[in-house]
């Protein structure tokens, strides 16, 4: 039986990977990283059959461990972490025979040269493909974010060629509702919103010309899904791997100023905020708002996913990202007790 390892189970892109991969292959032996029993619960309340073991990104031994003993690893809990990733294929390498390492980075890579220099809110032209631009993407600046991992994730193929393949897949704004079990809320556009609501006004980071490129989290599962298919087939079966095997994923550009400003509309429109008018914040104020705020909502990350659809077929099918904003007011309103769920109006009816 293929044997299967998977970290980052309770998280969001982790959650909803791991959902589509058990629901599709109820068969695979999958043994999922956990932090504590806490996680574990809510990994085996949905996924009964996954076994569990216990740790974290720093626990070196475990991780080689049971990467050793896996034919595919996929690799979701940490972008940043150089350490789980060489610990990963520290045990791929001890294996007999050929292992597959899918490893998740993100295009917060790209958007690395406006924080750079400091360019926040205007609008770049640059373009980013996983095709004919591949070289490109596996030859970035080593200052850039997440580019450490992924040279580690590189170098394994390149050192250890026929008995190491790896994909990296990298998403840009993630949104939409996961299905894991545990984290389901994104990022980027749910702390503009959570914000915006706080501050009672909306905002966007300078002018508010800068692009991204999004993705729904269940479209992005897909590209998990078609990789671990690929792999489980003879000679990797449709995928390209190593130096060819980076996948982007996406469904289209958005402006983060039209993203503030529909955020704004709709809660004036619900009456959390009094207007739907934007102040521009600079990047200090942005960052003060939340964490990296500058680079999340105030950077130009684009790009174009076209090896999984030329590989795999693989073509977005759930909404866009503006049509996800009135449930998302609606949620981080509720989160922030502006407005009452269901079952608090009832209490307050009785």
């Amino acid at each position: 039986m293929t044997k299967l390892f998977f970290t980052g189970g309770t998280g969001y892109i982790g959650g909803d990977a791991l959902h589509v991969l058990a629901t599709t292959y109820p068969d695979l032996e999958i043994t999922a990283l956990a932090r504590n029993s806490d996680k574990g619960a809510k990994i085996a309340s949905q996924f009964p059959t996954i076994k569990l073991i216990y740790g974290d990104l720093d626990s070196t031994e475990l991780l080689t461990s049971e990467a050793a003993k896996a034919d595919i690893v996929v690799h979701t809990a940490d972008a940043d972490h150089v350490g789980a990733a060489n610990a990963i294929v520290a045990g791929l390498v001890q294996k007999t025979t050929p292992g597959y390492f899918i490893h998740t980075s993100g295009t917060g890579i790209v958007a690395s040269v406006d924080h750079e220099r400091k360019t926040f809110g205007v609008l770049a032209e640059k373009k980013y493909d996983d095709w004919e631009g591949i070289g490109e993407m596996t030859s970035l600046p080593d200052s850039y974010a997440h580019r450490n991992v992924d040279k580690v994730v590189l170098a394994a193929a390149e050192k250890n060629p026929g008995k190491i393949f790896t994909a990296v897949v990298c998403p840009p704004t993630i949104y939409g509702p996961g299905r894991g079990p545990d984290k389901q809320r994104s990022i980027q556009v749910p702390d503009m919103t959570k914000a915006t609501l706080k501050r009672g006004k909306g905002f966007q980071v300078g002018e508010g010309k800068n692009i991204w490129t999004e993705v729904h989290v269940q479209d992005l599962s897909e590209v998990f899904l078609a990789l671990v298919t690929a792999a489980l087939q003879p000679d990797g079966g449709k995928a390209t791997w190593n130096d060819q095997g980076y996948y982007f994923a996406e469904n289209g550009e958005f402006v983060w100023g039209d993203i503030a400003q529909k955020i704004a509309k709709i809660a004036a429109d619900k009456k959390l905020i009094e207007t739907a008018e934007l102040d521009n914040v600079d990047y200090k104020e942005a960052d003060g708002l939340r964490g990296f705020g500058s680079y999340l909502w105030g950077t130009n990350s684009r790009c174009k996913a076209l090896r999984a659809n030329k590989l795999f077929g693989w073509t977005p099918k759930q909404k866009s990202l503006v049509d996800t904003l009135p449930d998302l007011v609606e949620a981080e309103a509720k989160a922030l007790g502006l407005v009452k769920g269901h079952a608090e109006k009832a209490a307050g009816d009785a």
